[in-house]
């Protein structure tokens, strides 16, 4: 049976960090073997809350050797820039016209960023049109699947119910994507909030082992354990809350020795740190073999955005001529 196609991107905004390897890159790796994955940096979405993006081309380069690191298979996977895919731009703009104004504004990230009339004033035409670029996105490929987590349903339900619309003026011409759902480990940054490029909060999957051991050494733990022999609370450090996801076969013994003080702070954050590092050591060698290969990603993202346009072509001719567009 051919494999389903599963379409997914991620917002080129600068470099990534281990939340995104938890959040999606490790889900990607796993879907690529059972699904016909297109994974896209998406660039336009990136200026959807910012004008500028400064060093943009080697942002994405970097973000694209990232992907290939962590395990992203190019003979697997259809890797592209969205940006040079003009289909995704021409159906935008066709399925705004079929979008009610309602529907956008009730969409979850729009009602974040618009809490007040203030907020509301700085808000590009962009953001609220980020839902329709999305299904863009997904239908152009006519997708059966994408990958979400639980608190992203209600985007991909807008999606299906924009297509469904589509369909219901033009004919079942866009396929209606079913989510795939995957478990997403809660990963905070090292100061307990949420882990973003804005608050440079997060480990990179680029930190060199001292960049790594530094930034460690800031994870808050338990204010309340003032001395080397005061008995803490471990659910309350965010070093144990890293330990959960990746020192899973130490958990019990790190706990106890929180608890109880036989297991200092820092010798804590050491083990978090030697773990931690010999995960990344594996993605570090993989980036110098495919930093050294000149004109790879080159390569890489001319035959994906070649594979891309040959299944986009035929979606958009299809489009084209229940419109009425073609002669």
């Amino acid at each position: 049976m051919a494999k389903k196609r599963l379409v997914s991107g991620m917002r080129t905004t600068g470099s990534l960090h281990l939340g995104h390897l938890e959040g999606t890159l490790k889900n990607w790796v796993a879907l690529q073997d059972t699904y016909d994955c297109y994974f896209f940096a998406a660039v336009w979405h990136a200026f959807t809350d910012r004008l500028k993006i400064d060093n943009l081309p080697e942002i994405i380069r970097e973000m694209i050797v990232d992907w290939l690191s962590v395990g992203i298979d190019p003979e697997k996977a259809v890797i592209f820039r969205q940006s040079a895919m003009h289909e995704h731009a021409e159906l935008s703009t066709i399925l705004a016209n079929c979008t009610p104004l309602g529907w956008l504004e009730r969409c979850p990230t729009f009602k974040d960023a618009v809490r007040d009339d203030e907020a509301r004033s700085g808000v590009s035409l962009g953001k609220l049109m980020y839902p329709v670029l999305m299904t863009a996105d997904i239908a152009v490929y006519n997708a059966e699947a994408v990958p979400v987590g639980k608190d992203q349903l209600p985007h991909l339900e807008l999606s299906r119910e924009i297509i469904r619309r589509f369909n219901g003026t033009f004919g079942e011409i866009l396929t209606e994507p079913e989510a795939v759902l995957s478990q997403v480990p809660l990963l905070i940054g090292i100061d307990k909030r949420k882990m973003s490029k804005s608050y440079n909060n997060g480990i990179d999957l680029r930190e060199t082992p001292d960049g790594l051991k530094s930034k460690i050494q800031q994870m808050i733990t338990d204010p309340q354990r003032v001395r080397r022999n005061d008995p803490g609370d471990p659910e309350v450090c965010t070093v144990y809350a890293y330990h959960k996801i990746y020192t899973p076969d130490r958990l019990e013994e790190i706990a106890q020795g929180c608890r109880t003080a036989s297991l200092g702070c820092r010798d804590c954050k050491l083990m978090l740190f030697e773990r931690l590092n010999a995960m990344l050591d594996p993605i570090r060698s993989r980036r110098a073999e495919i930093e050294a290969r000149k004109g790879y990603i080159e390569e890489v993202l001319d035959a994906g955005e070649k594979r891309a346009h040959l299944v986009a072509t035929e979606v958009m001719q299809n489009i084209r001529k229940v419109m009425g567009f073609l002669l």
